[in-house]
């Protein structure tokens, strides 16, 4: 049996344990945007046909041009970043790993499961998530000379100007990037690899034709020629990381790092903290390696007083 992996959510538990339902919980065990992007209206092809070239190819131009894509560097999109994760061991050279931590632990369990080695070494294969989860930690150029080099963005959107998307020009190398967190949509189920074209020509025939649904190349085409959407979220969520920084730390809690989608802080107890959270409904995450570390995302406008009650 495969040991389930720790990640935020589990409301349903949480539910059962401290009873209301799922309306009345706030969720901020996830760094997923509280204010998604707004739903467009579909066409109905998009439900009723199969995904086509002319729309895989639009939202791969618009992908390009959203994130500065080099022009030598090939894109694919996929159910959701976590399917990339899955399946890129698959398709490099098998050898050792290095994926520093703690992080985000799909990345491991992706490699295990296809037969890697977990090591120190970072000479043949280096994950690096960046900004990673859940510290915040920013990657340098420097650290990242592995004959192949995995750079997980799934939380980059905040900060663009970060974005190492200049390196998916380099032979081995591969960037992931995700529409769950900074759009706010994780169950669009919407993910891209962007890198090294012999990699992601491999990813393509593993993962098989129509990988993206309809809906989800319609919502991403329009979510990335949206460059004012994204510039506004950016300087709501700068705003709402310093409210939650203020309001926790007047707790007693102390700034570990994060990011503006999620903030990580050091407390006496966070299990026991988590479970005073959860007396007013609202959900935290804890990390079973450090029991001090409780993480938050961001509450939605009309749900500050919630976080501010529990507390």
């Amino acid at each position: 049996m495969i040991e389930k992996r720790d990640h935020g959510g589990g409301i349903d538990a949480a539910i059962v344990a401290h009873g209301g339902d799922r309306a009345g919980w706030l969720d901020l065990s996830t760094g997923i945007n509280p204010v998604p992007y707004p739903m467009p209206a579909l066409p109905h092809d998009a439900w009723t046909a199969l995904p086509d070239e002319a729309a895989f190819a639009r939202l791969y131009a618009l992908a390009r041009r959203f994130w500065n894509v080099p022009d030598d560097a090939a894109i694919l999109g996929a159910a959701g970043a976590s399917a990339i994760i899955a399946a890129l061991p698959r398709v490099i050279p098998t050898g050792e790993v290095c994926i520093p931590g703690p992080t985000y632990n799909e990345h491991g369990a992706a490699f295990a499961a296809a037969g890697w080695h977990l090591g120190q070494d970072p000479s043949h294969a280096l994950v690096a998530v960046h900004p990673n989860n859940p510290d915040g930690h920013i990657w340098q150029v420097s650290d990242l000379d592995a004959a192949y080099t995995i750079i997980d963005e799934s939380f980059c959107d905040i900060i663009p100007d970060q974005s190492l998307i200049h390196l998916a020009a380099r032979p081995g190398t591969v960037v992931l990037k995700s529409f769950g967190k900074f759009w706010g949509l994780a169950g669009l189920r919407l993910g891209f690899a962007i890198g090294d074209p012999v990699i992601i020509a491999k990813l393509r025939d593993l993962l098989g034709p129509w990988q993206v649904s309809g809906p989800a190349l319609a919502i991403g085409a329009e979510a990335l020629s949206d460059p004012a959407w994204a510039d506004e979220t950016r300087i709501r969520l700068a705003d709402d990381t310093t409210r939650i920084d203020r309001l926790m730390t007047q707790t007693g809690a102390a700034l570990v790092g994060g990011t503006s989608l999620f903030r990580l802080y050091q407390v006496d107890d966070a299990t026991a903290l988590q479970t005073r959270l959860a007396r007013g409904h609202v959900w935290s995450r804890t990390f079973p390696y450090a029991p001090d570390w409780l993480r938050l995302g961001l509450p939605a406008p009309d749900r500050w007083a919630q976080l501010e009650a529990a507390l």
